[in-house]
């Protein structure tokens, strides 16, 4: 499989590189009116960049399956740490969340590692219980409870967006695992009237969906961040206005260099710009499935399984939020979007999918 390795190298190095362009021409001028350094995001963004490398290295070259005896352990530490997010002067308030802990010049965000301990813990369930996935009581309770733990404890943060995406990603893992169907459609079933109470009973979260079904309801209010937006994506056309030449950061768009970056790329680069960024991602779940398909251990399977699904739902929300398909939600694109320990854990991701790739074909 080392070809499917060279590929998802290049296609990730790709992404990245974009993305470190496009941070710059997004945030340098927000940067040098609030921290007067145009550079400021470029040179955190190469920091976790450097992380993210260190990581990965160490994420490719210890055998995957060693994870299987830390996933419990992995999985405690992570759910300890979302509880300490949660502490008064421990973790870091912005906006009325509290998801981050501040060490110097560095937030780290618990609820991404959570994300990475459940797929690991998932995958070795999975491989345990192979035989007994139908069965209620030991091949589906376990991690409904588990990960109805983890999803409470980042709702309290509060951020809906990543518990929704841990669901779904940990739902679709059990559902080609061979989970007993009728037990997944009953969750889904009960899911629905909660969800329903999460957000409309929280007024930010309602203003959000009637934005997304009206965003010129209220265009200077909720609609204006999917206004501009679309704005944005409009007025890039085939070819884009030209790097660097964004009307829309012009604090105009909001989170411009983060969860709306694909707006700018295509109102820098067009049409054509945001096709090449849908055409990696495409390219990048292409190899990422080849390489699962091709593995022989049922761990490395699911696991595999797992991280391909993430970056998938991950890139598939933020652009859809982006266009206006979806309401919006703070998910990152992968690999280009500013953001540290989301920048850290996707190329983390993709150390453990190479990783895969090299052990996996021997069980």
């Amino acid at each position: 499989m080392r070809s499917l390795r060279i590929s998802l190298c290049a296609i990730t190095t790709m992404l990245i590189c974009i993305g470190i362009v496009m941070i710059y021409s997004a945030s340098s001028i927000y940067a040098l009116d609030k921290y007067h350094d145009s550079m400021f995001f470029l040179k955190r963004h190469a920091s976790f960049i450097l992380i993210g490398i260190i990581f990965t290295f160490l994420a490719m070259v210890i055998d995957y399956r060693r994870l299987k005896e830390i996933s419990k352990s992995l999985l405690l530490i992570s759910l300890f740490l979302l509880i300490l997010v949660l502490v008064p002067g421990l973790g870091r308030q912005v906006g009325g969340a509290r998801r981050w802990f501040r060490i110097g010049m560095i937030s780290f965000q618990p609820s991404e590692l959570v994300s990475l301990a459940m797929i690991i813990y998932i995958a070795d369930f999975l491989s345990r219980k192979k035989d007994q996935l139908q069965d209620f009581w030991k091949g589906y309770l376990p991690p409904m409870i588990i990960m109805g733990g983890s999803v409470l404890l980042i709702l309290m943060q509060p951020d809906l967006g990543s518990s929704l995406a841990l669901s779904m990603v940990v739902f679709l893992m059990l559902f080609i695992a061979g989970v007993n169907v009728k037990h997944l459609g009953a969750m889904l079933v009960g899911a629905v009237p909660l969800l329903y109470i999460l957000i409309f009973s929280v007024p930010y979260r309602r203003a959000r969906i009637m934005s997304f079904l009206n965003p010129w309801a209220d265009p200077h209010g909720s609609g204006f961040q999917i206004i501009q937006s679309q704005v944005a994506l409009g007025s890039g056309k085939f070819f884009g206005l030209g790097l660097g030449h964004s009307k829309q950061k012009l604090f105009y768009l909001p989170a411009a260099h983060t969860d709306f970056i694909f707006s700018i790329i295509g109102e820098e680069i067009g049409l054509i710009g945001t096709l090449v960024i849908v055409t990696l991602f495409i390219l990048f779940i292409s190899k990422g499935l080849k390489i699962v398909k091709a593995t022989e251990d049922r761990f490395g399977y699911f696991l595999g399984l797992g991280i391909v699904l993430m970056i998938a739902l991950k890139a598939l929300v933020n652009m859809g939020v982006s266009t206006g398909i979806l309401p919006t939600k703070g998910l990152p694109l992968p690999f280009i979007s500013y953001g540290g320990s989301s920048l850290v854990l996707d190329m983390v991701l993709v150390g453990l999918l190479l990783n895969i790739s090299r052990f996996g074909e021997y069980p």
